[in-house]
């Protein structure tokens, strides 16, 4: 069997990928590329391979792929340089003779208004140029997005947001990081785009619903405007560049920007996606 590597293997959605691809895949067979293997010892111990990679030495990134016929590239969460790191994992992609690109990249990326998505626009060209058979996971919202923020609203008694009644079609990370393994244990395709997103959608006033349900407490949602939702992010201690991303978001999916109702992610990983009330359930259990 082939090497399947997956890049950020440390993080949230990557891990989980590697933690997937362990039910089909033997250990030996996967590389967790990480730019600090200390923080993927849990994976070694499995018997992953775990190999440094660091975008911004390219030189890593050609000795981390040394062997490997398959590559998930997790899209960095470095803000502004990404376009650059990504490349750089592309070309040593292409250098080391791999045979397919997988890039988890953003729903509806080439007509997305929100602003995150041009990275992605120009790493999606990238990947196409490049010449590899490749597989774009155009990923929804990941329903954790929200509800790793429940608890301050629980503390502040309210749901803050800008996302007005703009409808949200996300998933859990587990339900993409299933279809992301799928991709990669499946035959390989010259070319693809798969739009993955919640089965289901919601409001924010759903999700604040939600929450009172399951808490016990009302909740209310308060729809605030960009700027003013933007500053409060920054209040609690987000930094600039990521309340000002999160606060944009907001703003688009209240212009749909969140929304598929095509369920590609169901029918991909043949089951029902996580739904809201499933998610926040993990979330006050946490």
């Amino acid at each position: 069997m082939s090497t399947i590597a997956i890049t950020g293997a440390s993080g949230q959605l990557g891990r989980l990928v590697v933690q997937q691809l362990l039910k089909s895949v033997p250990a030996g067979n996967l590389a967790a590329l990480v730019r600090d293997p200390a923080k993927a010892a849990d994976l070694a111990a499995l018997g992953v391979q775990v190999r440094k990679a660091d975008y911004d030495q390219p030189e890593s990134l050609t000795a981390a792929l040394a062997g490997v016929e398959r590559v998930l590239l997790v899209s960095s969460n470095d803000l502004g340089k990404r376009v650059a790191q990504h490349a750089a994992l592309i070309t040593a992609a292409r250098e080391t003779g791999v045979g397919q690109l997988a890039y988890t990249s953003v729903l509806h990326a080439d007509t997305s208004p929100l602003g995150l998505a041009e990275e992605h626009r120009e790493t999606e060209r990238l990947v196409q140029e490049s010449g590899l058979p490749h597989t774009l996971l155009r990923n929804g919202w990941y329903t954790e997005n929200y509800t790793a923020g429940l608890p301050g609203a629980l503390a502040h008694g309210a749901l803050l947001g800008s996302a007005g009644e703009g409808r949200i079609s996300s998933a859990a990370r587990q339900d993409y990081a299933e279809a992301a393994a799928l991709v990669l244990t499946r035959p390989i395709e010259q070319a693809r785009i798969l739009e993955l997103a919640g089965d289901a959608s919601y409001t924010l006033t759903g999700l604040a619903a939600e929450l009172s349900r399951q808490s016990g407490k009302e909740i209310p949602y308060r729809n605030l405007p960009q700027a003013e939702y933007a500053a409060v992010l920054k209040q609690i201690g987000l930094p600039a560049p990521l309340a000002e991303l999160v606060a944009d978001s907001d703003a688009g999916a209240a212009k749909g920007a969140l929304f598929d109702d095509r369920g590609e992610l169901g029918k991909w990983i043949g089951r029902a996606t996580t739904t809201l009330a499933e998610s926040v359930k993990v979330a006050l259990e946490a």
